[in-house]
């Protein structure tokens, strides 16, 4: 079974926080197995509560660029690259009060310590300009420049969601009936991995990310590792790129089951990581989920070096989930890192299944 962290409850709502002073506490703590696969109605009601009190505090021209219809392809229209025709309502656009309403939904949706990278990954764009010589409120190098979309009624009984993204950084929510809520794509990423300069030199925002994928790979045996290893060289960047589409179907690498007991909990400790960044309740729920699809159903994958400073590349893929993340761009120095729900990605299979039994459909 896999074992959950636990975080303390997250309080401050700041848009801008003392660039990357943010801690958080973790720990393990087993799950319980008779905990439902289904999201508390309080903790769903906690997420459309705090998204229609951000909607309420816009005024019409804001709350229009915020607002669209569920169905609206828009939804579907994501992405992590500097874009200047993003649609939503930005960051900049709000005064102090709306500022701490758009963070209060965050910090619902996402555990504190997924909160901290989501405002790490934004001040990042601090260092940027100051490494690449923008000046403040440009258009390319901005952590103003962040988005929220909302994608039907958060108020009502029928599938919302919704989405804040910008640079480096694209949640994706989506809610059925008040009771399920699926959180996929969920994109991180950081430029720089480590910062070598400025104030802030020494700064890893995604660390464990990399080290731990990387204490896994270097603890693999000869014959393991000719197994784990996919390609010599690391791709690109992430397969599944801002796909609608998951594009990556084969399970390719080395399984859990083979590995020994040692590095099925490093596996897991890495696994750990990217469901960390969830509000509680939707990490346990797809922990379960895990769970009841099989570990030994697990695959690690790696490509690329193995040492710092060499581009790689590593994937985690399950029967009902994908993780991927690169390390090639910017002489290695440039983490992408992406979560896929291979059921319910933008809440496909929620979706078809609220249809089904929907009297109105």
């Amino acid at each position: 079974m896999i074992k959950r962290l636990t975080t303390r409850p997250l309080v401050t709502t700041a848009i801008i926080l003392s660039l990357f002073s943010c801690k958080s506490e973790v720990g393990n703590k087993e799950t319980k197995a008779n905990q439902s696969v289904e999201l508390s109605r309080e903790t769903v009601h906690d997420l459309s509560h705090v998204v229609v009190d951000f909607l309420e505090s816009l005024n019409a021209e804001l709350k229009d660029k915020a607002s669209f219809e569920f169905e609206d392809e828009e939804r579907y229209n994501w992405h992590f690259v500097p874009k200047n025709d993003r649609k939503g309502v930005a960051v900049e656009d709000l005064d102090q009060s709306q500022r701490e309403k758009l963070m209060n939904i965050l910090s619902t949706a996402l555990s504190d310590e997924g909160y901290r990278k989501a405002n790490d990954i934004m001040q990042l764009e601090v260092v940027l300009q100051i490494i690449e010589g923008y000046e403040p409120g440009n258009r390319r190098r901005n952590p103003e420049l962040y988005y929220l979309s909302v994608f039907g009624d958060p108020s009502g009984s029928k599938p919302w969601g919704w989405r804040y993204e910008g640079h480096h950084l694209s949640l994706n929510f989506t809610s059925m009936t008040g009771e399920l809520t699926a959180v996929s794509p969920s994109f991180m990423g950081t430029n720089p991995a480590i910062v070598r300069e400025t104030e802030h030199k020494g700064k890893e925002v995604l660390k464990q990310e990399q080290d731990l994928g990387r204490a896994l790979v270097k603890s693999f045996s000869e014959d393991q590792l000719a197994k784990a290893l996919i390609m010599e060289k690391a791709p690109g960047d992430i397969l599944t790129f801002a796909n609608r589409e998951i594009n990556v179907k084969e399970f390719e690498g080395i399984p859990y089951s083979v590995l020994n007991p040692d590095q099925q909990s490093k596996l897991i400790e890495l696994l750990e990581v990217y469901l960390g960044n969830m509000n509680q309740e939707i990490a346990t729920q797809n922990r379960q989920r895990i769970d009841k699809a099989g570990l030994e159903n697990i695959y690690f994958a790696w490509a690329g070096g193995l040492e710092p400073g060499e581009g790689h590349y590593y994937r985690i893929h399950g029967p009902v989930f994908l993780i991927e993340y690169d390390n090639v761009q910017n002489n290695n120095n440039h983490i992408h890192t992406v979560w896929r729900d291979l059921e319910n990605d933008f809440g496909k299979d929620l979706l078809k299944k609220h249809y089904q039994e929907s009297d109105h459909h």
